[in-house]
């Protein structure tokens, strides 16, 4: 599952990029068109719009998966263990509903604004709308997922507190974990090397 979700995120990542790139791309050239030729691209301010709003909803599924909201741990960290986990319940049962919430009004909004075109590249506004309801999908099943392994005793102490302070404090966790298994997997093969040199 992990490795699906890993997969989901990475297609988001490019997208995302192609995204920017074509914002990039429909801006500058509508300025230099406007400055330049006195002419300019007519779709390039409602499709940008369009974009930066589809790629703010999907780097925020991408944060979600990666609990890369920041949010506060000063509490939550000095707590036992099924203090972290009754906060993890409820945080998560709280961003469920609010997921909910989006994904019933961003698909009735995109019901009612199906058949309303957008004035100037005569797409359906529905399209606009439906981004919410990619976002609430998407979150609830990762919400859903984190529940799980909370329950079923997968996650570490450490991983219960899924939110940090600063970006940066949840990279040096990230590194200080990656390290402590390194070193423990050295210890192993450190300590196999000697059993099987004390063997010969």
């Amino acid at each position: 599952m992990t490795r699906i979700f890993s997969w989901y995120c990475r297609g988001l990542e490019g997208l995302m990029a192609l995204m920017l790139a074509i914002m990039v791309v429909m801006v500058f050239g509508n300025v230099v068109l406007r400055y330049g030729f006195n002419s300019g691209i007519t779709v390039s301010e409602e499709v940008s719009r369009w974009l930066f709003v589809w790629m703010t909803f999907l780097g925020a599924i991408v944060a979600v998966r990666e609990h890369g909201h920041l949010g506060t741990d000063m509490l939550i960290s000095k707590l036992p263990t099924w203090g972290k986990k009754l906060c993890l319940y409820l945080s998560h049962g709280l961003m469920l509903f609010a997921s909910y919430l989006l994904l019933t009004g961003s698909w009735q909004q995109t019901l009612i604004n199906w058949d309303v075109s957008a004035p100037t590249t005569g797409a359906s506004v529905g399209i606009f709308y439906f981004v919410g309801v990619v976002f609430g999908v998407s979150a609830i099943v990762f919400l859903l997922y984190d529940v799980w392994l909370a329950l079923s005793g997968k996650l570490s102490d450490a991983d219960l507190v899924m939110v940090h302070e600063s970006e940066e404090q949840g990279d040096i966790d990230r590194i200080n974990a990656e390290l402590a298994r390194r070193d423990a997997e050295e210890a192993i093969a450190r300590q196999r090397g000697s059993n099987n040199a004390r063997g010969n």
